[in-house]
C-alpha cells in the first residue's frame, strides 16, 4: 500500500433521506443496466430482494476498482469492505447493500469465506493486468464470477449439492463471455485477461490488441475462447438437477441472455476492439421472459 495514499472512508455509509437499504440495492442494480437486472425481474419478492442486495454489493466492490484510479486508495477501501464482511457476519453491517442483505445470510447459508474471495478476486484486478495461463484465469474467474454463482444458487435455493457444481460453472462461462465483450475496453484501461499462453497459440502480439489491431489470429483466438465459454455453459446445464432447476430459473435466464450475446459477438467477427456489441433491453427481456416460461 502505498504510504502517501489518501485515508479511505467508509463509502455510501448513509442513504439519502427516507430510502431503505433495498431501495438503495434496487437502485444501484438498476442504474448498473446489467443483464443480471433482467433476470431478477420474474423472481418472487423476498429472492428477488435477496439476490438483489447480492448484485448490488458485488457492484459496489467492483466499482472499488473500476472507479478508484489512486490503487493505494483502492487497497484501502477494500480493506474497509473487508471489515465490513466481517461486520456483516457479526450481524451489525453498516453499509446499506450489508445491511440489506444481512438478513438472508443465515436462512441461504451465505458461507463468510466465499463472499471473501470475491473481495479477493477485486484485489487481482490492482495487482495484476495479464494472465501467464488458463489456470490463473481461471482462478481469476472463480473469485469474481464462479463463487458469485454459487452465492445466487444459495439465495435462489437448492436441495442437490451438484447444483453448486453447475452456478459454479455458468458464473464462470458468464464471466468469459463478459472477458470477451470487453477486450477492446479492457485494452485501452492497459489491461489484457486472455492469458499470455494463447496469444502465443494464435500469434496475437498483445501490443495488437492494445493498438485495437483487427485479425483472423485475433478472431481465431477469440473463436477458442468462445468455445470454453459455450463447454462450461454445457456442463453447467448438464449438471443441474432436475428438482433444482425451476428454483434455478433466475441462473437460466442469465446464461441465456449471455449466450445470446456470445452469438452475436461471434456474428460480428469478434469486432470489439473498437466497439461494444450489447443486446437490446427488449431483447433481454424476451429472452428473459421465454426461458422463465420454457422452466416454469
Amino acid at each position: 500500500m502505498l504510504q502517501s495514499a489518501p485515508r479511505a472512508s467508509p463509502p455510501h455509509l448513509q442513504t439519502e433521506t427516507g430510502v431503505t437499504p433495498d431501495q438503495y440495492c434496487q437502485e444501484k442494480v438498476a442504474q448498473s443496466g446489467s443483464s443480471f437486472y433482467y433476470s431478477f425481474l420474474f423472481l418472487p419478492a423476498e429472492r428477488r430482494r435477496a439476490i438483489t442486495a447480492l448484485y448490488a454489493w458485488c457492484r459496489e466492490v467492483d466499482d472499488v476498482v473500476d472507479d478508484t484510479h489512486d490503487t493505494g486508495l483502492a487497497h484501502q477501501q477494500l480493506d474497509w469492505w473487508r471489515a465490513e464482511l466481517r461486520r456483516l457476519f457479526d450481524g451489525t453491517p453498516t453499509h446499506p447493500t450489508t445491511q440489506a442483505l444481512q438478513p438472508h445470510v443465515a436462512g441461504a447459508g451465505l458461507p463468510q469465506v466465499e463472499m471473501t474471495e470475491v473481495l479477493d478476486g477485486m484485489e487481482m484486478d490492482l495487482t495484476q493486468t495479464r494472465y501467464l495461463d488458463e489456470a490463473g484465469l481461471n482462478r481469476y474467474c472463480h473469485c469474481v464470477a464462479g463463487v458469485v454463482g454459487t452465492l445466487s444458487a444459495r439465495l435462489f435455493g437448492y436441495t442437490d449439492p451438484k447444483t453448486l457444481e453447475f452456478a459454479e460453472k455458468l458464473g464462470l462461462s458468464l464471466q468469459l463471455v463478459n472477458i470477451l465483450r470487453d477486450v477492446g475496453e479492457d485494452a485501452r484501461r492497459g489491461r489484457i485477461y486472455l492469458p499470455v499462453d494463447t496469444l502465443q497459440q494464435f500469434q496475437v502480439p498483445a501490443s495488437e490488441i492494445l493498438k485495437g489491431q483487427h485479425s483472423e489470429r485475433f478472431v481465431a483466438l477469440m473463436q477458442y475462447h468462445a468455445e470454453r465459454a459455450r463447454k462450461l455453459y454445457r456442463e453447467a446445464l448438464a449438471a443441474l438437477p432436475r428438482q433444482d432447476r425451476r428454483a434455478q430459473r433466475a441462473g437460466l435466464l442469465m446464461g441465456a441472455i449471455y449466450h445470446a450475446l456470445l452469438d452475436e459477438l461471434e456474428a460480428s467477427q469478434f469486432q470489439v476492439l473498437s466497439q461494444r456489441i450489447a443486446l437490446t433491453p427488449l431483447r433481454k427481456l424476451w429472452i428473459a421472459w421465454k426461458t422463465w416460461i420454457r422452466n416454469s
